[in-house]
């Protein structure tokens, strides 16, 4: 699998000089398969390059996008995917049960509300919601992919992607706390990521930040890091960082998650999600 971020900040772009370092676009993952095959995560505004980028390569662009939750961070890049307005293009969509809803509404309502100047149902690509991970997991090639519901408000969901004996998760926006909510326990997660080669997961509070905001639906980077450590990753990449961090800021975390480590004992490779670099797993 080829790895690349398009988009690692979470609840609202802030494009700037204090966000060159580690990106101002929200959420946009990008997964090549083995067999050639793209995974989009997300429509954050990350999505836009993302879709000239694939227009640069081909005139005829298919991926399967798969959606987190309806958040406007994580579809709202969506009417700007060029991909959409293409007829040679076929986006296959699946994820949290009412991302079509949400796909849907960053341009119209079926009552007719417009919110962009193009209608939906006017897109030329051929659109397909496959409607599987709600009922368990799906396989694009030889990649098995399963989801885990979300701690955090409205719900979501989180992914693992096991490919020829390696293993990719994807959790943003969820909260880690050691009481349960919406039916989890911080274990249901640390047994989802057991082993993992490459674990990615919301870490967009610091601790103290974490208190005064009970039931928003992200992890403080300690949570995240502690998770990493139970569910014994590979490799730990913290998301979906906070539009008031500067990158001075965002780097800071990073120290910290790395003293955290140490202090630990933890061989544990860290570091914070970079808009535009590429992982190989």
């Amino acid at each position: 699998m080829k790895i690349r971020f398009w988009g690692t900040r979470g609840s609202i772009a802030v494009p700037g000089k204090e966000t060159t370092v580690f990106g101002g676009n929200t959420t946009c993952l990008e997964i090549v398969l083995s067999g050639g095959t793209r995974v989009i995560i997300d429509a954050g505004t990350g999505i836009r390059a993302l879709g000239d980028y694939l227009l640069s390569e081909c005139n005829k662009v298919s991926v399967y996008l798969l959606v987190t939750h309806i958040h406007w961070d994580h579809v709202l890049g969506f009417p700007f995917f060029a991909p959409v307005y293409c007829s040679n293009s076929k986006i296959l969509i699946d994820g949290f049960p009412s991302c079509m809803k949400g796909l849907r509404v960053t341009f119209d309502t079926r009552m007719g509300d417009g919110f962009f100047p193009v209608k939906f149902d006017d897109l030329k690509s051929d659109i397909h919601y496959l409607e599987k991970l709600k009922y368990g997991p799906m396989t694009i090639e030889n990649t098995a992919i399963d989801c885990i519901p979300l701690q955090h408000p409205q719900g979501g969901f989180g992914f693992r992607f096991r490919e020829k004996g390696k293993t990719l998760v994807f959790i943003t926006d969820n909260e880690l706390r050691n009481d349960s909510w919406e039916g989890r326990h911080p274990r249901d997660y640390a047994e989802f990521c057991r082993g993992a080669d490459i674990l990615i997961h919301d870490a967009q509070y610091t601790p103290v930040e974490r208190e005064k905001r009970h039931g928003w639906g992200h992890s403080d980077y300690a949570a995240a890091l502690s998770l990493a450590a139970n569910a014994r990753v590979g490799r730990f990449y913290f998301t979906h960082h906070d539009p008031t961090r500067r990158d001075t800021e965002v780097s800071s975390i990073l120290a910290k998650c790395r003293d955290i480590a140490k202090e630990m004992d933890l061989k544990l490779p860290i570091d914070a999600a970079v808009e535009g670099s590429e992982l190989i797993l």
